[in-house]
Formats: structure tokens, sequence, C-alpha cells
């Protein structure tokens, strides 16, 4: 038994069942962290009442607000219809 593990072609055949498993459960860790990623993101418009208090307080200019509010408004519009879709 040991004389057939020791062959060349047994090891190349655990090394590449090894390496098969690794990579399997790489995947399945790598999907598992890319999906709980997503779930953090805050919509737009959570991201647009935060740089309202951003303006409000005084840390961001309003041409800064403006050009802010113009991106995550039409990712809202966005979001929007894809709730539409969906619904």
């Amino acid at each position: 038994m040991w004389d057939f593990l020791s062959s060349t072609r047994a090891q190349i055949v655990i090394w590449m069942t090894v390496l098969a498993i690794l990579s399997a459960v790489g995947y399945y860790m790598v999907k598992k962290f890319r999906d709980r990623t997503d779930d953090d993101q805050p919509d737009a418009n959570e991201l647009l009442s935060n740089f309202r208090e951003l303006h409000d307080e005084g840390d961001i200019t309003e041409k800064e607000y403006r050009n802010i509010k113009t991106v995550l408004g039409a990712k809202l519009q966005e979001e929007l219809s894809d709730m539409g879709e969906e619904g």
C-alpha cells in the first residue's frame, strides 16, 4: 500500500484532490464574504441624508452637496425603478 501511495501518479492525484478541495472552500468563503458585504451598503436615500447632515454642519460646501445630490439623485431613481420592477 505504501509503495502505491509513494508513486508519482498517486501523489499527483492526492495533491490535485487537496487543491480541488481547498479551491472549493476558498470559493465558498469568498462568495459568503461578498454576499455579506453587499448587505452592509447603505442605499442612496441614507447616503443623501448623511451628506445633508454634513452640509448642515458646514463640513461640506453647497457646491459639493449639490454635486453629491445630483449623483445620488440618479442612483436613487435607479433604486426606485428597480424596486418597481421587483414589486
